[in-house]
């Protein structure tokens, strides 16, 4: 609970703060175990989705950082992958299947099976001894649906150390909408995926029961849990949860709040400062 606690209290910091010099220095080179990037294949659905792991300098496994991105995915959060790996982490990116250049159809009930996918690969021995990942230290994030995929993996995975949502949005209730804005959002938000506006609106109404985030609760009150919001519109969807975790028992998760927009367009070092504290509660 202390250290909760001091992440709470370093969240509430006015952005004046310093933030962790891993956000803005480079760490000493190492250069027998340099960092480095790998490309990733990952075994999905009968296909190869791709992704890139960030690896950390230094020698040994490393504690590692899985980030799902949203939809479409925009906004990948390269740079929070970065800060990531400088403070001694791996971190993990990747497409769902029919995103980003990743073969296959896009279903939004597949991708947390892709993110179940990749920490799978990260935990095989083979590729955890290539890679540098320490098995038993594997954390998960989200941004926007990426942090739906967090929530719904999380909540099934019990070795997982710790879950991060950033400017959540729950499908259930995006699902729920009238079919007119289901559509349009889904219209919006199409660039680059292997599917159509009309099909992805059709799969978001007809699973809006079984895409409800707040399923993940009994599953979350199990673990160190992170909701960060911005003012985005989205804020309520990520404060139901955290009622519902902590309706379930919860009591090692911390929200906060940002004002920014859904992106964190003006507020990327607060991000990178925020989720790198929190990486440093978790066991």
């Amino acid at each position: 609970m202390i250290r909760l606690l001091a992440i709470a209290a370093l969240l509430a910091l006015p952005a004046t703060a310093k933030p962790p010099s891993a956000v803005y220095a480079d760490p000493p080179r190492d250069s027998a175990y340099p960092a480095r990037m790998e490309v990733l294949h990952v075994p999905s659905g009968g296909v190869l989705i791709n992704g890139v792991a960030y690896l950390a300098s230094g020698p040994g496994a490393h504690p590692t950082l899985v980030i799902c991105h949203g939809w479409p995915g925009n906004e990948k959060n390269l740079d929070l992958a970065q800060a990531v790996r400088r403070a001694g982490w791996n971190a993990v990116t990747f497409n769902y299947r029919g995103s980003w250049g990743s073969p296959g159809q896009f279903h939004f009930a597949q991708n947390p099976e892709d993110a179940r996918a990749v920490l799978a690969y990260l935990r095989e021995p083979a590729n955890a001894a290539k890679l540098g990942v320490d098995p038993q230290r594997i954390a998960l994030a989200g941004h926007s649906m990426g942090g739906w995929v967090t929530a719904l993996v999380a909540a099934t995975d019990r070795r997982l150390i710790g879950a991060a949502t950033i400017s959540m949005g729950d499908l259930g209730v995006v699902g729920g909408l009238p079919r007119d804005k289901v559509l349009a959002e889904a219209a919006d938000n199409a660039e680059t995926l292997a599917t159509t506006p009309e099909a992805m609106a059709e799969e978001l109404i007809a699973g809006r029961e079984a895409f409800s985030v707040l399923r993940a609760a009994p599953g979350l009150a199990r673990l160190p849990y992170l909701g960060l919001t911005s003012d985005d519109g989205l804020a309520p969807h990520t404060d139901a949860l955290v009622e519902a975790v902590r309706a379930a028992g919860g009591a090692r998760f911390v929200k906060a709040h940002f004002k920014t927009d859904h992106s964190w367009s003006d507020r990327r070092i607060a991000l990178q400062t925020a989720i790198i504290s929190w990486l440093g509660t978790l066991p």
